[in-house]
């Protein structure tokens, strides 16, 4: 049995209006129901008393047309009137032997569901729905589903609540299986009233309710494709698999798939999302799959195999991505064709999850049944199934998302943080312009030439040091903007004082020009002194110590800022 049941809440939960029986005969059946809509801030009560308006009323309480239906609805005593609470709905299966097992199951899941949120129904109304085929009539398939009609009251009244009417709807008219009056309730059965014309359609239009259809139209924009380009698809999910999957499943180049799912996905909804409205559906889906080529959707079909990648993408939530966002897991739910069937349940789920956070319940739970269906194992989807079939509030999931999605960016700017430290300590940078400029003034020539050989250059980054980079021919050693820690001041610019430190002497055993002064970073002393609070100078004899701020001659030079 494939069969999946659906819940639409009660009357607590803000339902499109209630309905019950308030004790009055009216045309044989003996319900006077009554539906409450609010409309422009004040309740608008509707009245149904025959059997022929719960009919015409069952697409308002749904939302949708249902076809090859059961349909449960909870009536609610409300002051001696009753009112619509909970809605459940399941198709009939093929095999007469499964009629018991699924009216067992309807009437037990309304009516608990209906107990735990704290309002147990007192009476139910049945609906059977389904159109003729294979040259049958309605009359006939009324007939034929009279003994699951007889199960649904039989089930409903073991757990004391009895079903006030039961009707079938076939073929554009209705039969009652509880009026036994042949006047009001003929064999025949009567005609339904033109969709639009009760008086519950007008109530429901001026309370803003809308009738989507069909389920069998809101599946159709959800099923893989059909048609000729199902083939052009297919092989492109082949191709992208070859090259996607294996650094999928290797653990380094996992993530960046991940980040360049997430990327494309974004780019795909901003192009959606820019796109020119169109009027119908049928012409919005066709417009959309134009803007998705066969390769992204590929990629991202794939991708979103990952279930860390799916959840990033389920955090697309919010008022202006829920759009942009839909449209997208339609559409690439619609390119799963051939062998990637199950490849579905991804984009079916984030479907359903978006549609139930926008408020569309009846799409959600299509689009999550049919997730299921796919993959009758994907733990996302059952959740979720089962929570908006409970009747919660999916607040509480998009809470979780919003703290996944703030700690996840928490994360990233630390690290960002971490990278723009480590690189700011890694480079030499001076302490002000008045130092860059000073550096400059000293720098000698053919510093261009020295740092364009550093290999750091070469790749775009600035070199870890100085000294780590080669020096030219003459004996340059810092790049022009490079300021060494240790400062050099002199009266104008043709005064240098060029001679080596005592770590230079031991450079120039080793073969470096004498007279060449290396620029490079110091670091303070135990003590606390400033680097060069003391210079020492090699005069071939002694090394003679003389304190920092003087130079030869005994001429005052400036402190070090």
């Amino acid at each position: 049995m494939t069969n999946h049941s659906e819940t639409t809440g009660s009357a607590a939960n803000g339902d499109n209006g209630g309905r019950g029986s308030d004790g009055q005969e009216s045309g044989g059946s003996g319900i006077g129901d009554r539906v409450g809509f609010e409309a422009h801030g004040a309740e608008h009560q509707v009245t149904l008393r025959t059997p022929g308006e719960l009919a015409d009323a069952l697409p308002y309480l749904l939302g949708y047309r249902p076809e090859d239906s059961i349909v449960l609805v909870a009536l609610h005593d409300r002051g001696g009137r009753g009112r619509f609470g909970g809605r459940a709905r399941l198709g009939i299966p093929a095999n007469k032997d499964d009629w018991a097992a699924v009216a067992r199951q309807l009437a037990h899941g309304l009516i608990t569901g209906s107990e735990r949120r704290g309002a147990r129904p007192e009476q139910m109304v049945a609906y059977l729905c389904q159109e003729p085929a294979g040259g049958e009539t309605g009359r006939q398939i009324t007939e034929r589903l009279a003994p699951l009609a007889g199960l649904l009251r039989t089930e409903c009244g073991r757990l004391d609540v009895p079903v006030i009417e039961a009707l079938c709807i076939s073929d554009g008219h209705y039969w009652s299986y509880c009026c036994p009056s042949e006047e009001c309730c003929p064999a025949e059965g009567l005609p339904m009233g033109l969709p639009g014309t009760s008086v519950l359609a007008a109530a429901a239009t001026y309370a803003g309710l809308q009738v989507r259809g069909t389920l069998r139209e809101l599946r159709a924009r959800l099923q893989p494709w059909e048609t000729a380009a199902a083939l052009e698809q297919e092989i492109a999910l082949d191709t992208a698999g070859m090259s996607l999957v294996p650094r999928m499943l290797d653990l380094k180049s996992r993530a960046d798939v991940a980040e360049e799912t997430v990327r494309l996905a974004r780019r795909t909804m901003t192009r959606l999302g820019e796109a020119p409205p169109v009027s119908g559906a049928l012409q919005a889906d066709l417009r959309d799959d134009e803007l998705l080529g066969h390769e992204e959707a590929a990629e991202l079909i794939l991708g979103l195999q990952d279930r860390t990648t799916r959840d990033r993408a389920a955090e697309w939530m919010e008022a202006e991505e829920v759009g942009p966002a839909l449209r997208l897991w339609r559409a690439l739910a619609r390119r799963c064709v051939g062998p990637y069937g199950e490849h579905a349940a991804a984009p079916l789920t984030l479907a359903g999850w978006v549609a139930w956070s926008a408020g569309d319940e009846i799409e959600a739970r299509e689009a999550l049944a049919m997730a299921l269906g796919a993959d009758p194992g994907y733990l996302f989807a059952r959740l979720l199934h089962q929570a908006c079939n409970e009747g919660l509030d999916p607040e509480s999931i998009r809470r979780c998302l919003r703290a996944e999605r703030e700690g996840r960016e928490a994360r990233g700017r630390a690290e960002a943080a971490q990278s723009v430290d480590a690189e700011m300590s890694d480079n030499l940078v001076p302490p002000n312009a008045a130092d860059s400029e000073a550096s400059q003034a000293v720098s000698p020539p053919g510093s261009d030439r020295a740092l364009s050989a550093c290999p750091s250059r070469a790749e775009g980054t600035m070199p870890r040091t100085v000294a780590s980079c080669p020096t030219g021919t003459d004996g340059a050693s810092a790049a022009p903007g490079t300021a060494s820690r240790r400062r050099k001041r002199t009266r104008s610019s043709a005064r240098v004082d060029a001679r080596p430190h005592p770590t230079d002497a031991d450079a120039d055993a080793e073969g470096r020009p004498s007279g060449a002064e290396e620029s490079r970073p110091r670091s303070r002393s135990a003590g606390g002194t400033r680097p060069g609070a003391v210079r020492r100078r090699t005069t071939g004899k002694d090394d003679v110590r003389r304190p920092e701020g003087t130079r030869p001659g005994g001429g005052a030079t400036e402190g070090e800022g």
